[in-house]
């Protein structure tokens, strides 16, 4: 039957799962593709991104100390904008994140078949089915094992920092704008898809101990800490390693390793890439399985996916609904070529998040305020709409069938639940 779910997480536990969505495999690949753009001004790209981000962090900050509940942005949109808009905020989470969730699976496979003789899509169908059972069994053992993960992963980056600054060469920053403002600008759009897991914290409200202040303050320490990381990491990267040579790699964080002469540590590296992927992974499934649970409650999803497991409090429908795709997703093929889709779905639901932090302000007053308001949800709008339309060139018909389909589908609920109401 249908229930609450358990608050068992606290704030260490909510910062872990936005770290754990956060920083993922990209910090370990995208520094590399970055800095081909910026070259060694990455570090200035990583600042700018961690700002523009900043702006809807705190949009999704504000709106959680409103509505502390399961859903995340899909419930910020759903009740302060309209149940279309809501709906369709959600829509695109779910596709969006089970595109991304089976590139990453993929993504982690590529590692692990270093070590194994297995097919790299058969890895990732098992990973992404390893994952889904992690989350079924309930929110502390899930935690227990997102919490050891991102430790590992934080602890590998640091140490990268610690023992490649000896090797710093200032010659390698002699030239920090070879490709202009532009460069640096472009640098930072990639850069900025390192940081949107910060949104994925707000999904778990309901689990989450005292969640008006443990919320917001999840939301911008994990963000906060991830930004640090980013910076002395990419600092750390561009003065070991000639930025040409960096972008050339395709593990340029283990390389930069090797041209320390430290293959052990070039070896430890690419262990927290596959730490860094499988947290990702793992929160992915937390997050869109609550996403789906919350829309089931407004009666947008139907009511079996709002039951709740008797034995370990999850809602395991949900969790079953969003491993299972990505699964068979993941044994499809080599999804990494729409990623740009999961992106763009992504973003275009922000955008929403920050409109419904300006309309918020109109009805209520959070317990947590956004600084300057109303610029920082304005200033998220402006750039996110930007950067949507830089990804929209080359995805733009599969983005307008999800979202056609996902009208379609909204219409069709309400259709339905009108012909019941009059029977």
């Amino acid at each position: 039957m249908a229930a609450r779910l358990r608050r068992t997480l606290n704030l260490f536990d909510a910062i872990s799962v936005g770290l754990g969505a956060i920083i993922g495999a990209g910090i370990f690949v995208i520094v590399g593709v970055a800095a081909d753009m910026a070259g060694p001004g990455v570090i200035y790209s990583v600042i700018i991104a961690g700002i523009v981000s900043m702006f809807t962090a705190f949009s999704f900050a504000e709106l959680c100390s409103v509505i502390p509940e399961e859903g995340g942005a899909y419930e910020y949109s759903y009740k302060v904008l309209s149940p279309f808009l809501g709906f369709m905020t959600g829509w695109m989470l779910i596709i969006g994140n089970i595109v991304a969730g089976a590139a990453v699976s993929l993504g982690l496979a590529d590692y692990l078949r270093i070590l194994m003789v297995f097919p790299a899509n058969l890895l990732a169908v098992g990973a992404c089915l390893l994952f889904t059972l992690i989350n079924l069994m309930g929110a502390k053992q899930s935690k227990i094992v997102n919490d050891v993960l991102v430790i590992l992963k934080v602890i590998i980056l640091l140490l990268f920092v610690f023992l490649g600054i000896p090797y710093i060469k200032s010659s390698n920053f002699s030239n920090p704008f070879p490709n202009g403002f532009s460069g640096l600008v472009g640098g930072a759009a990639v850069m900025m898809f390192a940081y949107l897991g910060y949104c994925n914290v707000t999904t778990i409200s309901e689990e989450v101990v005292n969640p008006k202040k443990t919320m917001p303050l999840s939301i911008l320490l994990s963000l906060a800490i991830s930004a640090l990381l980013y910076l002395f990491v990419s600092f750390t990267a561009v003065g070991v390693m000639d930025y040409r040579t960096l972008a050339s790699s395709g593990s340029p964080l283990a390389d930069v390793m090797r041209a320390t002469g430290n293959d052990a540590a070039a070896l430890l590296v690419s262990l927290g890439a596959v730490f860094a992927t499988a947290t990702v992974l793992h929160t992915i499934i937390l997050s869109v399985s609550r996403i789906i649970y919350s829309m089931s409650r407004n009666h947008q999803t139907p009511r079996l996916i709002n039951y709740i497991h008797p034995r370990y409090g999850t809602p395991y429908v949900s969790i079953l609904l969003t491993g299972i795709p990505m699964a068979i997703l993941a044994l499809i093929g080599n999804l990494k070529e729409v990623v740009s889709l999961a992106t763009f779905l992504i973003i275009l639901s922000h955008l929403l998040v920050n409109y419904a932090a300006i309309a918020i302000n109109r009805r209520t007053r959070p317990a947590f305020r956004i600084p300057f308001y109303p610029i920082p949800p304005v200033l998220g709008i402006i750039t996110f709409v930007a950067l949507a339309f830089s990804l929209l060139a080359d995805i733009w018909l599969i983005a307008l069938a999800v979202l056609v389909l996902g009208v379609i589908l909204y219409y069709a609920d309400e259709s339905l639940l009108n012909r019941k109401r009059r029977h």
